[in-house]
């Protein structure tokens, strides 16, 4: 499986911003994507994930009421709308994918990883 990720940028704090992530198989019901980030200096922490439903979300607490994850299936596709935006979100995102199941919050837990998409909010 190959995961494109994109909708990366530069937005000014308070601002919004959508990511995508295509996988390029069809996805299974038992798959969880997911998101992470990883800000220069800092280790890969985890961002949110959705189920095959996208009724079952986890977000990590620093995100959490301020960015939705959601998964279209018959796109194979997850997104992370970004709102309200800070400084300290500013980081490469990365999605990945797992054959594990979903709401793993450890990135050792995927097998899968797209290649990142930058994001910057300036102050």
């Amino acid at each position: 499986v190959q995961l494109q990720a994109f909708g990366g940028g530069l937005v000014q704090a308070g601002g919004s911003l959508r990511l995508s992530c295509a996988a390029s198989d069809r996805t299974s019901s038992t798959y969880g994507m997911a998101w992470f980030r990883q800000a220069p200096g800092k280790e890969r922490e985890f961002v949110a994930t959705a189920s095959w439903s996208g009724a079952g979300t986890r977000y990590a607490d620093s995100v959490k009421g301020r960015f939705t994850i959601s998964r279209d299936n018959a796109k194979n596709t997850v997104h992370l709308a970004m709102n309200s935006l800070r400084p300290e979100d500013t980081a490469v995102y990365y999605c990945a994918l797992t054959t594990r199941g979903w709401g793993l919050r450890s990135g050792n837990m995927y097998e899968y990883w797209g290649q990142g998409t930058q994001v910057t909010v300036s102050s």
